[in-house]
């Protein structure tokens, strides 16, 4: 017996950019000052239709949406603040001055924890600490590593033309793709500083 083998060939999704993070809170008020104080957010209009609590901000390039749930206090017997793993699911930003950022959240007494991450003598300087519900908060100046795609077809999606990291682009043969990425992440979403 011969059995045929018919190739799937998978396209992804027409994706453009990340649109927005949306988190469930204890106490939407309470996350919109941590948002907009700490990590530079701004409030913005959300649809009226909605029939929940919550509320939306953007900035950077990204929103964060707020939805209130006050069941998660259920789920809340321990009082002692969680330990600060960076291995935990985080939404990361980039910064200018990850100095400053540390300073900042000193100021703010705020607790953090710090990692270095080393690659061919490229240093990357991370910054984490929880927010209000306990999520995981990364502030880092991951820009220093380049972005290599580890396949030889580079299917990164294009979105505008830039100057940033052309010469690493370049140097490891993968081009306008890599470019394209760069230049999107760099400049509209991790834009990040105090």
């Amino acid at each position: 017996m011969i059995m045929e083998i018919e190739e799937v060939r998978c396209e992804a999704l027409p994706l453009l950019s990340l649109n927005h993070v949306s988190l469930l809170v204890r106490d939407v008020c309470n996350s919109v000052r941590f948002y907009e104080h700490v990590l530079g957010f701004s409030l913005v209009k959300r649809p009226s239709s909605f029939n929940f609590h919550g509320a939306w901000l953007y900035n950077y390039g990204v929103g964060i949406h707020l939805l209130e749930n006050k069941v998660m206090e259920d789920y809340d017997a321990i009082n002692e603040p969680r330990p600060i793993n960076p291995k935990d699911n985080h939404v990361s930003f980039q910064c200018s001055d990850i100095v400053l950022v540390k300073r900042k959240l000193e100021e703010m007494g705020m607790r953090y924890a710090t990692a270095v991450v080393e690659e061919d003598g490229i240093k990357v300087d991370q910054v984490f600490f929880h927010d209000p519900d306990g999520y995981m908060i990364e502030i880092c100046n991951c820009d220093n590593l380049p972005i290599l795609p580890i396949s030889s077809s580079c299917p990164l999606k294009p979105h505008n033309i830039g100057t940033y990291n052309k010469i690493i682009a370049t140097n490891y043969g993968c081009g306008f793709m890599e470019t394209e990425m760069m230049e999107n992440l760099s400049m509209n979403m991790l834009n990040f500083s105090f």
